[in-house]
């Protein structure tokens, strides 16, 4: 049974701590040894959108040919196999309805390291998230007690809130004031709803905003913003300001940053058409590239080059497109195509 009955509030005073969540992680497996003792333990984030494999946060006594049997495909089969990747209770060996070595894993892996038994169970985070694994092996044969099990099954929402990687995100993405929507981006292509934080067509997947912001990411910038229109590209409904952030450090690979949506604030009454000249000047068009690409004459565009120069109070073109994107000033390339 368990020897320290402080374990509950010493895990949730870890999952609470600031720091790296790698440091989180050995802390949290740490303090569990006092609660539950094992011989080897794993803990790891489940890598969206289905789940189908995991990548290592932090173990205790495990080889390194262990740590990469469980990063890999046939750990991610056999969890899915018995059922481990659902919201349910701990599962242990002696649970299986067929033995441990029909398993690649126990038989490739973990019985040859000398384990016979083990608990492993999903966690799940708020809002019924799938957010990581854990798992505990132990080199006896006795089966762990039911007592254990429940015990493990109680701590398991702790031990969720504090690997998941949404708060780190959610920390970010409160640097932003006034954000109305946001997004967090996953490596696959494809957006995750940030919890507080609603949702909006110009946030989908596919959208031209979020290609513009990752490709803002992509360039290696941890903040990019940009304005876009609404309505069309004359903005008959206005601006919204658009943030991108990537992701810091110890946030699993699968995400890459988060997009957030807010008022556009002080436009400096650049119009429509002059927020979508500045794009085209951030990415360093000239002047006859951008008439091509907006279907104007040259003099129209140096009279709107004229127009910015003054409200951005900018001696040249060069400065003009520092302030814009330094300032988040202009509308994207992206607008109006597809990414």
């Amino acid at each position: 049974m368990p020897n320290d009955p402080t374990g509950a509030l010493e895990l949730a005073e870890i999952g609470a701590s600031v720091g790296s969540l790698a440091d989180r992680a050995d802390a949290l497996l740490g303090a569990l040894r006092r609660v539950i003792p094992f011989d080897g333990a794993w803990i790891a984030f489940a890598d969206p959108p289905h789940n189908r494999g995991f990548t290592p946060l932090a173990s205790a006594d495990l080889a390194a040919t262990t740590i990469e049997h469980f990063s890999g495909p046939v750990m991610a089969h056999d969890v899915e196999m018995v059922g481990g990747n659902r919201h349910g209770p701990p599962i242990s060996v002696s649970d299986l309805p067929f033995p441990a070595s029909e398993l690649a894993t126990w038989a490739d892996c973990l019985l040859p390291a000398g384990y016979n038994e083990g608990l492993g169970v999903s966690l799940y985070a708020s809002g019924g998230r799938h957010v990581g694994h854990l798992g505990l092996l132990f080199a006896g044969r006795e089966p762990p007690s039911p007592g254990i099990k429940q015990l493990l099954g109680g701590l398991t929402p702790i031990l969720a809130r504090a690997i998941d990687p949404m708060r780190s995100l959610l920390a970010a993405a409160r640097l932003v004031q006034g954000a109305t929507a946001g997004v967090a981006l996953r490596a696959d292509g494809g957006t995750d709803a940030l919890p507080g934080l609603r949702g909006h067509p110009l946030l989908a997947g596919n959208s031209a905003v979020v290609g513009a912001a990752r490709a803002g990411i992509g360039k290696g910038h941890v903040h990019t913003a940009f304005v876009w229109p609404l309505g069309g590209d004359h903005a008959p409904g206005g601006h919204v300001r658009i943030t991108a952030l990537a992701v810091a450090e110890g946030v699993p690979a699968a995400f890459r940053g988060i997009v957030l949506m807010s008022s556009p604030g002080d436009l400096r009454g650049l119009t429509a058409r002059e927020l979508k000249v500045l794009g085209f000047l951030v990415e360093g068009c000239s002047n006859r590239e951008i008439a091509r690409k907006l279907i104007v004459a040259q003099r129209t565009v140096a009279a709107h080059l004229e127009h910015i120069l003054v409200k951005l109070s900018a001696p040249t073109r060069t400065l003009a497109a520092v302030r814009a994107e330094r300032e988040g000033l202009y509308v994207p390339r992206w607008c109006g195509t597809a990414p």
